[in-house]
């Protein structure tokens, strides 16, 4: 993970915290980057395998390959965290959650996420933002890229090919990839995908630029079997995005930003019965219920950006609408018991715009940075999400942050019209909201290792409570109910070098009060450390582990005894001067730790894959 910037040069910059570059020393927000070449490292598959490794996040996931994921941050719910990518909130408009296998890891530059609302930036996002940043087209007439695969048991494989290079005044980025496996447990698999992604970059005159981009990609799971309910559950999405965006340097100090965006994604989610009670009209293989999603989201946002002395001012704004056709099925059994109709369909929208802005103020050591942000949509109405930030330069290597800030997150489309087979809609529920208050800091004083502290209080309200009819009706709704507090800590350390080796680790703590209501926790942690070698000529080394204690009721069955360890390993054959085969191999879960929140997802035991990446320029 890229630490903190005095590690840096001052060029060093993140982009999240106001949506305008900006030194991480002046960032109040509770920020982590991860880079490029820090996943080429970890030789991750997915976008999931990276969050995993964050203290702060919770990734609620069975960690088999290519699996499908819930991202939560400092204890939030999965519809809290917003994820953006090129600028594209990724969420699902049906239940407000990210479903981040979509994403090709291959394409990402770098990931930007924060802990802690964004509201005054990013409107709805209660927990936090991951924004994934691509690369870049290329800037050299001679193509360069890379070329890579791997394949490990069960029939994994991975497969990957991107260049970059200039076509005339044309930069351009093309990517391709697959995916496969039999899946690493009894019961799954990761069927396939195939994903896309292009960029161009066009620029119209020496203060004016112009980029495109396109992506597609389409992964299918078998999610796995679930005795307790007698069903066998799959999974297939597919996703296609485009954006066009326009930078333009007014003057010296103003510059102009816009760009406009199309996503669609679809998810089917298929449950089948596995016949295990014997019964005549629900016979092994009959539909249960299918759940189909299509979304479709338009939008384009604008921002000015003023630098003067001592103030770099953003004012912007966004809008977007919103569509979902809802597809809910049903099988004879539910038919039967509950009087579901075969099928229901349902086409809610949402209308969405805002404006915010947010003044960076330097002085000598201090950074204060105001914000605000105003959100309106046709069905909750509008909201405001004011911050304030602040960071001080104690010493040359240590600087404290503070930050204060109010956000809120949306209610789920479908929860608000259209329902699910057993949720009734309700169209009155307001925003969750939020007062969050996080102070700490960091220093690479002590002279042998560098060291990140940070300390958070959220204060909750209206939170989504499901509020059940009497026995035996199965229905729910959605209400606004009680406020919930979750407070506690993170901390991250990393030492110096010593003759090519250094260690990694990482500390986060969260208490829930009232406790959850669904599983009764009272508190959550994780532990991450990392042993790593590097010679910066040749070999890579690197034993990582990781370990959440999720503190769930015992009837959940879940497990989370161990750390789960992953080796990987990597050697740099036969250099030339412009090329760089590596072959790279990976041990996942060393030692067959258990770490998982329900018996039907297991994480897989020891496994292994290996491969070969070619680079060349």
């Amino acid at each position: 993970m890229q630490v903190l910037q005095m590690f840096y040069k001052e060029k060093d910059l993140v982009v999240s915290a106001t949506r305008n570059a900006k030194p991480i020393s002046q960032v109040a927000e509770n920020i982590t980057v991860i880079t490029a070449q820090e996943i080429e490292n970890m030789n991750a598959h997915t976008v999931a395998d990276v969050l995993n490794r964050i203290p702060g996040l919770f990734i609620n996931f069975n960690q088999d390959f290519g699996a499908t994921s819930l991202l939560l941050s400092q204890g939030s719910e999965e519809r809290h965290v917003l994820v953006v990518v090129d600028g594209i909130r990724w969420n699902f408009l049906s239940d407000g959650h990210a479903e981040t296998n979509t994403i090709p890891v291959g394409i990402i530059e770098r990931i930007e996420v924060i802990k802690g609302p964004a509201s005054s930036s990013w409107g709805s996002s209660l927990g936090g933002v991951v924004n994934i940043i691509t690369k870049d087209a290329g800037k050299t007439t001679r193509p360069s890229g890379s070329l890579s695969a791997s394949y490990g048991e069960r029939d994994t494989q991975d497969y990957r090919a991107q260049v970059a290079g200039l076509a005339g005044p044309m930069g351009y980025y093309l990517y391709a990839g697959h995916q496969e496996s039999d899946g690493l447990r009894d019961g799954r698999e990761f069927v396939e995908d195939y994903n896309l992604y292009s960029k161009f970059h066009l620029p119209v005159s020496s203060k004016v630029n112009t980029d495109f981009t396109l992506g597609y990609s389409e992964p299918e799971v078998k999610i796995g079997d679930f005795p307790s309910g007698d069903i066998t559950q799959k999974g297939a999405s597919r996703t296609f995005f485009a954006t066009a965006s326009l930078d333009a340097s007014l003057t010296k100090e103003l510059s102009f930003a816009m760009s406009f965006h199309e996503f669609k994604q679809r998810l089917s989610l298929t449950s089948d019965s596995l016949g295990l009670f014997g019964l005549p009209w629900d016979p092994p293989g009959s539909l249960m219920q299918d759940s189909i999603y299509d979304e479709e989201n338009t939008g384009g946002d604008a921002k000015f950006t003023w630098t003067h002395g001592m103030h770099t001012a953003v004012f912007g704004g966004e809008f977007d609408r919103g569509t979902l056709d809802q597809t809910l099925k049903a099988g004879n059994l539910l038919q039967l018991i509950y009087g579901l109709p075969a099928m229901a369909t349902t086409s809610p929208g949402i209308n969405r715009w805002a404006l915010y802005a947010n003044d960076t103020i330097v002085i000598d050591r201090w950074s204060i940075t105001p914000g605000i942000r105003y959100d309106r949509n046709n069905i909750t109405g509008s909201f405001v999400s004011p911050s304030l930030g602040v960071t001080y330069r104690i010493w040359r290597d240590s600087i404290l942050r503070a930050s204060v800030a109010r956000g809120f997150t949306i209610p789920p489309l479908s929860m608000l019209s259209g329902g699910t087979l057993f949720a009734k809609p309700n169209s009155s529920l307001n925003p969750e909201k939020i007062m969050s208050y996080q102070f700490g800091g960091e220093t690479a004083a002590l002279k042998y290792f560098w060291l990140k502290a940070t300390f958070f209080r959220h204060e909750i309200k209206d939170t989504l409570t499901a509020q059940y009819e009497p026995f035996p009706s199965p229905y729910f709704t959605l209400v606004n109910g009680k406020k919930v507090r979750r407070q506690g800590g993170e901390m991250e350390l990393q030492t110096v070098s010593f003759y090519n080796f250094y260690f990694v680790g990482g500390f986060s703590y969260v208490h829930f009060s009232p406790p959850t209501e669904a599983s009764g926790t009272k508190n959550s942690y994780s532990y991450s450390l990392g042993f790593r070698y590097d010679d910066n000529k040749s070999i890579r080394a690197e034993l990582f582990g990781h370990y959440v204690w999720w503190n769930l009721d015992s009837r959940s069955m879940a497990k989370y005894d161990n750390f789960l360890w992953d080796l990987n390993l990597a050697k740099k054959i036969f250099v030339q001067e412009k090329t760089t085969p590596e072959l790279f191999f990976t041990a996942h879960n060393l030692f067959n730790g258990a770490n998982y929140t329900r018996p039907e997802f297991k994480n897989p035991q020891r496994w292994v894959e290996a491969g070969i990446r070619i680079k060349f320029k």
